[in-house]
């Protein structure tokens, strides 16, 4: 497994500073520059890695973006709170940013932001696949229907283990209690079977939208979900004729259906052909988690 050096940007950029500054300017005028550094960041134990990050990266909260008025108040925590992992189109981790820039499309477009995602699809023992309705607080695509869970690993010690894609699948587990109410010793982490990988770019409005590196995590497991309200609208099983009969109507536009974009991608381009291996107990067969399938 290919270790992540994590350079402290704060330190590294005070350094910086320092030695220009100390050619350039006066002692008062230094002192001055860290009276304002303080003033802007109060560096604590618990929050120094999230804290010096956003300080260096290109965070929109100085451009007032955070006094979003119609963002939901819990949303809006998770937006800020939540450091996605950023990578590479060839899945290397290259930094970290908060999901608030993570899902500007402005950002997305002008800085090429990536990053790491995954949907599970959670299927019962008479291999129903267990769909959600995304809540219509979400800022990204609400109220669409989409697959189990879709959500993103975070930039911690347990979401980023490359090896066995466990930090991927730690995450799983994490956002299937947090939306779903599905205990974790109901989705054991290795019974997650990552099917592959798929990137894609889609907008949800003319502000927010997605750009995803995603795992594609398979699961079968007869379990009892109770939905966050925050997060999810509503939830059921549904056999591949259901699954079809949505996929009609959101194509003919009936009763306002709508999908999310990832999960149209995976039902145009895999769905049905795993399903049978589902059936079969031979996911294994179809596993390839050395292609990232450039979706559009």
């Amino acid at each position: 497994m290919s270790s992540i050096s994590i350079i402290n940007p704060i330190f590294s950029c005070f350094a910086s500073t320092t030695t220009k500054t100390t050619n350039r300017t006066t002692a008062a005028s230094f002192a001055t520059r860290v009276v304002s550094l303080q003033s802007f960041i109060t560096i604590s134990s618990s929050h120094h890695h999230r804290r010096r990050h956003r300080l260096f990266s290109t965070a929109t909260t100085n451009m007032g973006e955070v006094t979003d008025s119609s963002m939901d108040a819990v949303q809006k925590k998770l937006m800020f709170e939540d450091e996605c992992i950023l990578v590479d189109e060839n899945d290397n981790v290259v930094g970290h940013d908060s999901k608030y820039n993570c899902h500007l499309m402005e950002k997305i477009e002008a800085e090429n932001l990536l990053h790491r995602a995954f949907s599970v699809f959670l299927f019962n023992t008479k291999y129903e696949l267990l769909l959600q309705q995304r809540s219509a607080t979400k800022v990204t695509f609400p109220l669409v229907w989409t697959n189990t869970c879709c959500s993103h690993p975070l930039y911690r010690d347990s979401e980023l283990i490359q090896e066995n894609y466990l930090g991927v699948r730690n995450a799983a587990q994490r956002k299937l209690l947090d939306e779903l109410g599905i205990p974790a010793e109901d989705v054991p982490v290795d019974e997650f079977i990552p099917l592959g990988r798929i990137l894609y770019k889609a907008p949800s409005d003319g502000k927010w939208g997605e750009h995803e590196l995603d795992y594609l995590l398979f699961i079968v497991r007869d379990v009892k979900y109770d939905p966050n309200p925050d997060e999810v609208a509503d939830a059921k099983y549904v056999n591949r004729e259901q699954l079809k009969e949505i996929l009609r109507k959101a194509d003919a536009g009936e009763d306002g259906l709508k999908l999310s974009p990832w999960f149209r991608l995976v039902v145009d381009n895999f769905l049905f052909k795993w399903w049978d291996h589902v059936e079969q107990k031979t996911l294994d067969k179809v596993a390839d988690m050395k292609t990232i399938h450039k979706l559009t």
